[in-house]
């Protein structure tokens, strides 16, 4: 089980879940160092002066804010603390409401929240009752020294708590410049086409289908190069020609997916008859 990044207690009216937090993700990133390509070296990266250029030692810098024309207002640490936002060691709920009303791009990191010693059944309850009425839970909690909106909700038992974002740092699909003309409307045909290509796609979500081919291939490469192997470059990719009329693309995507379910369903014939011959075995 992953260590425990935060403890405390979620605030559920008068009612108090003590709780651990846990990260409830794992990122599989690749990571690389940089080497110098004549010895191998690492490279190391220090902290010069863009005016003097002499190396500054971390006890000499100070936080500075730039308020434009190159000058910076000088922020004091202690200046910062005081503004801290006083940590309870509690996620005090604000309200409930309903998943589907929350744009998925106000959400930033996912964790787990588990009962700490004693606090199974009040952590039950509030799972439960949240998973019954199928709410979300909006509230705030302090972690280190930042205030952090946030949305709980109950996944398979457990609750789930994702950090959001506040309204002033999502951008508003209204300012962008994307082009509203009568030009860019879609037809009827083509919109009943289009709607008929996502209905043929349509299937339950399965996230353990989807894998990181990128990183998969990346790590065979490293592990290719440190076998010793010589590794060729790839040739390129032909570029495929855009396809200009939209209707025509939309018909070969049509097609395309139906050959697609065609052969899905037919390789699951074999696989069916192969279980209903073991059943009519085993009952024989």
């Amino acid at each position: 089980m992953p260590r425990a990044m935060w403890s405390g207690a979620v605030s559920f009216g008068l009612v108090n879940v003590p709780v651990k937090m846990v990260t409830a993700t794992s990122p599989k990133d690749v990571r690389f160092h940089q080497l110098h390509d004549a010895d191998g070296g690492r490279i190391n990266q220090r902290r010069v002066c863009s005016i003097d250029g002499e190396e500054v030692d971390y006890a000499n810098i100070v936080k500075g804010y730039d308020v434009g024309g190159g000058h910076y207002v000088r922020i004091e640490p202690e200046e910062l603390a005081s503004l801290d936002p006083e940590a309870t060691r509690t996620i005090d709920i604000e309200e409930f409401v309903d998943l589907s009303e929350i744009d998925p791009v106000f959400f930033e990191r996912s964790y787990y929240l588990t009962p700490d010693a004693r606090a199974e059944k009040p952590y039950a309850l509030l799972a439960e009752a949240m998973a019954r009425t199928g709410k979300v839970a909006i509230g705030r909690f302090v972690l280190r020294t930042k205030q952090y909106m946030v949305a709980l909700r109950a996944r398979e038992g457990v609750l789930a708590l994702s950090t959001m974002l506040y309204a002033d740092e999502v951008l508003e699909p209204a300012e962008l410049e994307i082009a509203t003309a009568d030009a860019t409307r879609p037809s009827e045909r083509e919109l009943d086409m289009a709607t008929r290509l996502v209905e043929s796609l349509t299937s339950p979500f399965e996230p353990g289908k989807y894998h990181d081919e990128y990183r998969e291939k990346v790590l065979s490469l490293i592990e290719a190069k440190a076998d010793g192997q010589i590794i060729a470059p790839p040739e390129a990719p032909e570029r495929q020609a855009p396809v200009v009329d939209l209707m025509a693309a939309l018909e070969a995507s049509l097609a395309a997916a139906k050959d697609a379910a065609k052969d899905a369903a037919d390789a699951a014939k074999p696989a069916r008859r192969r279980g209903s011959r073991a059943s009519d075995k085993a009952s024989a």
